[in-house]
C-alpha cells in the first residue's frame, strides 16, 4: 500500500498484545508457540473480532500487519527503492481499477459521507492536500456521491499511486517493467463494486468455483474464462522468462503501455 503507514518496531500497536489474550493464551505464555498450535478456524474468528472493534471509518488498515524494523522490513519500500532493492530485475505489477470499493462499499458511514465528511477523513489522512485531491476526483467523476469520490481518492492513495511509483522508478532505470489494470466487472454489480480489490485473483488462478455467489465475479462464463487464460497465461509468461512477448514494457509517465484486462 502506498499510503500505509508501517509502524516502528518500538511503537508496536496495542493490537498485538489484545490478540493472544482474546485466543486464552495466559500471560507469560510464549504466545508465537501457543498460537502455532491453535486451529486456523479460530485464529481468523479472534481476527475478525478484534478488526470490528479496532475499525474507524475510512480506514482500510488491517488491525495487524508487519512492523518497520521487524523481520523482511528493516526499511520503508520507498527506502528499498532508492537504494536499488529492484536494480537489474524485470517487475510484473498493477491494481484492479476500483480497489478500494471492496473496503468501503459495505460501510453505512462511508456510504452516508458529505462531502464536508469526506473530506475530514481524508484531511486527518492526508493533511490539507485532501481538498485538491478530493476536487481533481470529483471533476473527474461529475455524477459520482460523496462516497464514490472518497472511494476513487483511497483507490489511488492506497493502491495505483504507489504501484505507478514504482513502475515509474524501475522504468526509468532501463529495467524491464511491465504494469496491469484489471478492470473486469460483474454484469450485475448490485454493490457497486466494479472491478474491486483481489478480482483478479480467480482469474489468475482459474478458482472461479472457490467464489460461489461472488458479488464481485458474478455469473462465470466463456467470457470469464477466456479472460482468465490470457490474464493466467501472460503472469506465467512473465515469471518464466522475465517478458511478455505480446505487452509492450512500461515507459514512465506512459499511461498508454498500461496493459488493461478485462
Amino acid at each position: 500500500m502506498h499510503r500505509l503507514r508501517l509502524r516502528r518496531q518500538e511503537r508496536h500497536s496495542a493490537a498485538w498484545f489484545d490478540f493472544p489474550p482474546a485466543l486464552g493464551v495466559p500471560a507469560g505464555a510464549d504466545a508465537a508457540k501457543a498460537l502455532r498450535a491453535l486451529p486456523v478456524e479460530q485464529l481468523l474468528s479472534a481476527y475478525g473480532r478484534l478488526a470490528g472493534r479496532l475499525a474507524r471509518p475510512g480506514n482500510a488498515a488491517p488491525p495487524m500487519y508487519p512492523v518497520l524494523g521487524g523481520p523482511g522490513l528493516p526499511r520503508t519500500w520507498q527506502q528499498e527503492l532508492a537504494g536499488g532493492a529492484l536494480e537489474g530485475k524485470p517487475l510484473l505489477i498493477g491494481t484492479t481499477r476500483d480497489e478500494a470499493t471492496a473496503f468501503f462499499a459495505f460501510d453505512p458511514h462511508i456510504q452516508n459521507l458529505t462531502t464536508a465528511g469526506a473530506l475530514d477523513i481524508l484531511t486527518g489522512q492526508i493533511g490539507e492536500q485532501a481538498h485538491e485531491i478530493y476536487q481533481r476526483h470529483a471533476d473527474r467523476l461529475p455524477q459520482a456521491t460523496p462516497a464514490q469520490i472518497f472511494t476513487a481518492v483511497q483507490t489511488d492513495e492506497l493502491f495505483r499511486d504507489g504501484a505507478l511509483q514504482i513502475a515509474d522508478h524501475h522504468a526509468a532505470g532501463g529495467n524491464a517493467t511491465y504494469i496491469y489494470q484489471f478492470d473486469y466487472q460483474p454484469t450485475e454489480d448490485e454493490h457497486a463494486l466494479g472491478a474491486t480489490h483481489c478480482g483478479e485473483l480467480p482469474f489468475l488462478f482459474n478458482t472461479f468455483d472457490a467464489y460461489p455467489d461472488s458479488p464481485m465475479l458474478g455469473e462465470v462464463g466463456d467470457a470469464q474464462q477466456a479472460l482468465g487464460h490470457t490474464f493466467a497465461t501472460s503472469a506465467a509468461e512473465f515469471v518464466t522468462t522475465g517478458s511478455v512477448h505480446d505487452w509492450l514494457p512500461y515507459a514512465p509517465a506512459t499511461a498508454a503501455r498500461i496493459r488493461h484486462f478485462g
